[in-house]
């Protein structure tokens, strides 16, 4: 062992080396206050404070960078955008109503209602608007009768961009060069159920157009509901004046025809033109006198006499029946 080293204390033997106790440790109140901050912050003893700089954005969103996409401020939409829209809006309501005009046209389809049980028959219908960022809403039988304005949705209701109205001017252009075509013109008809079921007839017969002063009325809820999907088939052909379109009928070869419950042709010993427009007029008055002198002829439909006359929807298919028979022959 060398002379500096130190002997080692042997086991179990109390040291006699004397050691300087430590101060007890202090309570959480004692080191609340500058005794605390001063064992924490050395520059506390020296009297120094921390500076704490409090930022601008403190509490404060920050704001949107015009150039971040991410950010850009919701668009506002004033009150006469939104008129513009639902004017340009309507309702298809009906299991075969929605599912043509979804085959038709689905870049038309707004927005969707249904109730559960028809989730599974327009999946398809569910899954484009889906992917096209258009919604969809699976609602219950009350929730659907007020998006519908009627009890008679049929489980399912579309909003719908409205197809534009084409002008007869425009029609009889486009299809100068057909030999075979046959149009109707109402005049005051306004019933929804009726123009629907017209329209159904239409779709039926083959017709591709109903001259109107009001063609929008053909897209309404109902006439698109009673129609079954024909709205879709059928174009609205506007025009400002009824007897003054029909003259433009009649200068590009059409014969001009209307129905009449008292005198007239009947139905079935006539022969109707290959190029015809039937009149049609409100079930109470029937065609105006101006509309009736320019027509051609007058036709009858055949019956027993217990009732004055028919439906113009039922007269409408029985006429429109028969123009198609004639052109099969």
């Amino acid at each position: 062992m060398s002379a500096d080293a130190k002997p080692r204390r042997p086991h179990g033997k109390p040291s006699t080396t004397t050691q300087t106790p430590r101060p007890p440790r202090k309570s959480a109140e004692e080191n609340s206050g500058r005794g605390a901050d001063a064992l924490q912050k050395p520059w506390a003893k020296a009297g120094y404070k921390a500076a704490v700089k409090t930022s601008p954005f403190q509490g404060k969103k920050p704001a949107a960078d015009p150039k971040d996409p991410m950010h850009k401020p919701a668009a506002k939409v004033s009150a006469a955008t939104l008129k513009q829209h639902r004017l340009e809006e309507t309702k298809v309501q009906g299991e075969n109503a929605c599912r043509v005009c979804f085959t038709k046209r689905p870049q038309s389809v707004v927005k969707m209602y249904l109730e559960a049980s028809m989730a599974s028959k327009f999946a398809d219908v569910m899954k484009y608007l889906a992917a096209n960022k258009h919604a969809y809403h699976i609602v219950d039988s009350s929730e659907l009768e007020k998006v519908a304005g009627s009890q008679h949705h049929g489980g399912v209701v579309l909003i719908v961009k409205r197809k534009p109205d084409l002008s007869l001017a425009a029609y009889l252009a486009a299809n100068k060069h057909l030999k075979q075509d046959c149009l109707l013109a109402l005049d005051g008809v306004g019933n929804p159920h009726n123009l629907g079921a017209i329209v159904r007839s239409c779709a039926h017969f083959g017709i591709k157009g109903v001259i109107m002063t009001q063609p929008y009325l053909l897209q309404s809820g109902a006439a698109a509901r009673t129609a079954e999907g024909g709205v879709e088939f059928v174009e609205g052909l506007s025009c400002e004046h009824l007897p003054l379109a029909l003259q433009l009928c009649k200068q590009a070869g059409y014969s001009l025809v209307t129905t009449s419950s008292h005198a007239g042709v009947s139905l079935y010993q006539s022969q109707l033109g290959s190029k015809v427009v039937v009149v049609f007029g409100e079930e109470m008055d029937g065609v105006s006198t101006q509309v009736a002198n320019s027509t051609d002829v007058a036709l009858q439909i055949p019956g027993s006499g217990q009732v004055e006359s028919l439906n113009v929807s039922v007269a409408a298919s029985l006429i429109l029946g028969e123009w198609y028979r004639q052109q099969q022959r």
